[in-house]
């Protein structure tokens, strides 16, 4: 299983990545790991905002590639709604699902997701 995440920063922009642990890679975004992405070591990680599963990495990287290339007021959109429909002839829609944040969370512990 993978996931393609959004991310806030403390400067208000969104980071979006994949990963095959959520809870893992959030840690080291905030440096509680041992790597984080360039980005986030300069724009400091604060929260997870969206997620969605898919079956395999081909299919979380071109979902990551398509959040990308949108603009900030779409990345927001997408994270509030979790909605795909926008890719929808771009991508296969029906092959990812958004997961919701205190799901990955819920026993952690970590109220700073």
């Amino acid at each position: 299983m993978y996931y393609t995440y959004m991310l806030r920063c403390k400067d208000g922009s969104v980071y979006t990545g994949i990963t095959t642990d959520p809870r893992r890679r959030f840690a080291e975004h905030t440096g509680r790991g041992k790597r984080a992405a360039g980005y986030t070591r300069s724009h400091k990680a604060e929260k997870l905002i969206a997620l969605w599963k898919s079956a395999d990495r081909s299919l979380a990287s071109k979902l990551e590639s398509r959040i990308k290339k949108l603009d900030k007021l779409q990345k927001e959109q997408l994270a509030q709604t979790g909605s795909l429909e926008i890719f929808i002839g771009r991508l296969p829609v029906e092959e990812y699902t958004f997961t919701a944040v205190s799901e990955v969370f819920a026993d952690s512990g970590d109220t700073e997701q």
